[in-house]
């Protein structure tokens, strides 16, 4: 059973030893543990519904709760603390197509917002019901979740949007094929979830982002249906498709994808590399993207998150002969850790990976084999469970994202990390940050910027304090050029930053199109754009 207030399943732990802890209350304190609500507490705040009674919609208190925020840190100090802005005043589960009609023609009739849901792990606010004096409803699509065929000639296959990662890709492998789509939500996030925010997965070098891998798609909207045919290509004027890609429910409601899937790779190899310093770490991870060498995966860990990854992972046998052998080979605490891989045939992965290794020895990096590399892939999806670990015991952490060419990636990373410092050190408190690169293109790389801190003494505070970080930290990587978000689309939290991307005329443009498809501003106001 999935927690109503925290990340994941109930039943499962992302455990820490004491040594962890200890390493966490050295960075940045001893930690603040707070008083959070309880789910009963919260059922007695929520008020009646302003929805009319419809035979397709649920207004039991539970559904309302679970169904009004996603996973985004100012969802968790909401849920945390109870004190939600607005409650969304009912929850609909369809079907079919039909029923989703049947909903939108309702919500059309009777003035009501419509918020739709995939897996509810929006990281950005997508999901949170704006105050207003109309009801509104949370349309969740986790009972459409098949696949509805699959063509093994094309290389297609078709699912309803609902369908979760892990029931897509059983799906797919029972008949021999994969996605290959493993973003950090994939446990729960949904097909539809992705497309509408523009996902990126873990493998995303090799497989490509989502919008690479949709071949075509069908959404519901105020205004009607809407089909994107399937081509292998077009060049009959603007592609439609790259409007509903990102589109966060402003349009419609996503119904069916037909996806580009290919044949289950026959190996797959994760490596582990080590290196003295970020800068030559760097220069390697560069060249290997930029020379053609076909790895799916690298991350790179720069220094600080190289040490609290060793910290946190404890004092097992296998990290401390890791440790006394790169010590040995002159390797000192200031080191770079490079996770690398490869899916394909044997023949492939054998000659990339020679490459591979050639550029990392070059820049003077130490390949120390599979077992960092299958310890991350057989643990990668839990990680965002650590979110529930650190606030049990008075601490918040967050990520803060975005991709940037690469003559910028340094000056970047410098002024995010500055802006979290500062933001700390004004009001007299220590961060720990950490910082690595991952979807590594040829022009530039994601990055990715974590933090822990110490909660406020009360969940108001608390929320001050991440506020005032993040309006830092998004003016820094503005500053730089950066986009405001590399794969996890804009919601509620990087709204007031789009305009610096897409610029006035962008902004208009996309506020133009969503007129054409939802004239009454039904769909998910208060998303993307006001």
């Amino acid at each position: 059973m999935r927690r109503w207030n925290g990340w994941g399943k109930e039943n499962f732990e992302y455990n820490l030893e004491d040594s962890a802890f200890d390493y966490i209350a050295e960075k940045v304190g001893k930690g603040n543990v707070l008083n959070d609500v309880e789910l009963e507490d919260v059922v007695k705040k929520v008020p009646e519904s302003r929805l009319l009674k419809h035979n397709l919609i649920l207004t039991d208190a539970k559904e309302r709760i679970t169904h009004s925020t996603g996973q985004s840190f100012a969802d968790w100090v909401m849920f945390k603390g109870g004190g939600y802005d607005q409650f969304t005043d009912g929850v609909s589960y369809p079907e079919n197509e039909d029923e989703v009609k049947q909903i939108i023609k309702f919500a059309k009739e009777n003035k009501v917002s419509l918020i739709p849901y995939g897996g509810g792990t929006s990281v950005t606010g997508h999901l949170s019901p704006e105050k207003s004096k109309t009801a509104n409803l949370t349309v969740d699509m986790s009972r459409m979740n098949r696949m509805l065929s699959i063509n093994k000639e094309n290389f297609t296959a078709v699912f309803e949007a609902g369908i979760k990662g892990p029931d897509l890709e059983a799906a797919l492998r029972a008949e021999g094929f994969t996605l290959g789509h493993y973003p950090q939500s994939f446990e729960y996030a949904s097909l539809g979830g992705w497309v509408a925010a523009r996902s990126a997965g873990h493998f995303s070098m090799g497989y490509g982002r989502i919008e690479r891998l949709l071949q075509a798609c069908k959404i519901e909207t105020p205004e009607g249906s809407y089909k994107i045919l399937e081509f292998p290509a077009s060049a009959a004027g603007p592609d439609i498709k790259e409007l509903i890609l990102g589109s966060e429910g402003r349009l419609g409601i996503i119904t069916k994808c037909t996806v580009r899937i290919i044949p289950l790779p026959k190996k797959e190899i994760f490596k582990g590399a080590f290196f003295k310093d970020e800068k030559n770490a760097k220069k390697a991870v560069k060249e290997i993207s930029q020379n053609g060498i076909s790895l799916t995966m690298m991350r790179l860990s720069y220094e600080k998150e190289t040490a609290n990854m060793l910290a946190l992972n404890g004092e097992s046998l296998s990290l401390t002969l890791l440790n006394k052998y790169l010590k040995f080979r002159g390797f000192s605490i200031n080191k770079s850790m490079l996770l690398y891989g490869i899916v394909g045939d044997k023949s492939t992965t054998k000659s990339v990976l020679k490459r591979a290794d050639r550029v990392i020895k070059k820049y003077g990096g130490i390949i120390v084999g599979e077992t960092p590399g299958k310890h991350w892939h057989k643990k990668r999806f839990d990680l965002p469970y650590l979110r529930n670990t650190l606030w049990d015991k008075g601490y918040g952490i967050d990520t803060l994202e975005t991709a940037i060419p690469w003559d910028m990636v340094d000056m970047t990373i410098s002024d995010v990390e500055k802006s979290i410092t500062n933001s700390f050190e004004t009001i007299g408190e220590k961060v720990s940050i950490f910082t690595h690169l991952s979807h590594i293109y040829k022009t530039g790389s994601s990055v990715y910027t974590s933090y822990i801190f110490e909660l406020g003494k009360s969940h108001k505070e608390t929320l001050d304090k991440w506020l005032k970080v993040k309006e830092a930290v998004s003016e820094a990587i503005v500053k730089n050029k950066g986009t405001i978000s590399h794969q996890h689309g804009v919601g509620k939290d990087h709204l007031p930053f789009l305009e610096a991307e897409k610029g006035s005329l962008g902004i208009k443009t996309i506020e133009n199109i969503l007129k054409t498809f939802d004239p009454d501003g039904i769909m998910n106001p208060g998303k993307l754009v006001k």
